[in-house]
């Protein structure tokens, strides 16, 4: 079988191009022929990322344009020199027969509040609107990946002309590289990041801090005064921000914010619980990154969260609220440990190799649709 990727970029790591790049080593070792098409491909390589501030946020906006317009034109020519592949597109590119849904911006800026005013004071949000409502409100891709049933039902409330058909397709994990840690590694990552004996420290993983509740993380930490929390992710500006925050609510001594991070298997390491009070997910991969690493989870009723966890058994589903969050920590500080052997078990059943096996189903009946043998 031939298969297309598209994708922005196609790399190891968390988010949209880690699920690519994992998909694309489990589909080449079952034997199928690989390509990408990324914003190199589509002409935009001299693109790169700054680390942030005001660059970083227009040059991010100026990519999302740029492969939603040139890389769509250019896309669809690949595609064209290539009618026996079947492409799988993840982000920003009219083209594909398969399109995985990461996230509905509409379902993401009504869940964090004012709506129309974070939509108008962003242009790229109108830009992403205007282009998804095409993208489902035609036959430019022949089926559309949720990542959850949840997503799915938001997908189809959100755009209730929607023309491709949806299936539901969870992302997977790589479950040798997020592995409980041994001892040593354990101790090395605690001393690291300053964990007293005794003290429950919880892990946030996450870019963009607002939706994925560390406001919210924070004033739980207010309220459990053995806890500690270990913060992975953000721009310099947005640490900044959360730094005052943590010392307004006078728990800047038991935060530790290390900031973007390319492996955040050493922090997991460091933790007894992972804490993502969002309020919205497509699926969050970081949960299956987290339980692999043994952590037990504490999140909202958000993404793969109310599929995978079960409370007292791998993790806890909470409201958004400081002090339900802060009583779950305590639970999680008086288990024996039953959790985080569950937490792993969990993440087990989930592979990446799972997954890409749903995927090449899913590839050989589209091509089965268009006449490619």
């Amino acid at each position: 079988m031939r298969l297309v990727q598209i994708a922005p970029e196609i790399r190891a790591g968390s988010g949209v191009e880690g699920v690519a790049h994992h998909l694309e080593q489990e589909f080449r070792a079952a034997g199928a022929d690989v390509e990408r098409f990324t914003l190199r491909e589509a002409g935009g390589g001299w693109l790169p990322l700054p680390p942030g501030g005001l660059a970083r946020h227009a040059l991010t906006a100026l990519r999302v344009v740029w492969f939603s317009t040139v890389g769509t034109v250019r896309a669809r020519t690949f595609l064209a020199r290539r009618p026996d592949a079947v492409a799988i597109c993840h982000n920003d590119v009219l083209a594909g027969d398969v399109y995985v849904n990461h996230g509905i911006l509409r379902v993401a800026m009504r869940a964090r509040g004012h709506h129309l005013w974070r939509m108008v004071r962003n242009p790229l949000h109108l830009f992403t609107t205007a282009r998804d409502r095409v993208r489902y409100a035609s036959h430019t891709h022949r089926v559309v990946v949720n990542l959850t049933a949840t997503e799915e039902r938001l997908l189809r409330a959100t755009y209730p002309g929607l023309r491709p058909r949806t299936v539901v397709i969870p992302n997977g994990v790589d479950v040798v590289r997020f592995h409980p840690p041994t001892a040593p590694e354990r101790a090395a990552a605690r001393s690291a990041c300053g964990a007293a004996e005794g003290e429950t420290v919880a892990v946030f993983v996450g870019h963009e801090f607002a939706r994925k509740g560390l406001p919210l993380a924070l004033e739980a930490l207010r309220l459990a005064p053995t806890a500690r929390l270990l913060v992975v992710g953000g721009t310099p500006a947005m640490v900044a921000d959360a730094q005052r925050r943590a010392g307004a609510l006078g728990v800047a001594d038991r935060t530790r914010f290390v900031g973007r991070q390319d492996d955040p298997v050493p922090f997991l390491h460091a933790g007894d619980v992972f804490v993502l009070p969002s309020a919205y997910e497509a699926n969050a991969l970081v949960v299956l990154e987290a339980l692999a690493c043994g952590l037990p989870v504490i999140s909202t009723r958000v993404g793969f969260a109310p599929d995978i966890l079960v409370d007292g058994q791998n993790g806890y589903l909470v409201d958004a609220d400081a002090a339900a969050v802060a009583r779950r920590l305590a639970d999680v500080a008086a288990d024996g440990g039953a959790l985080r052997r569950n937490a792993r078990e969990t993440a087990e059943r989930h592979s990446w190799t799972e997954v890409a096996r749903h995927y090449l189903d899913l590839a050989a009946q589209v091509a089965a649709e268009r006449g490619i043998r």
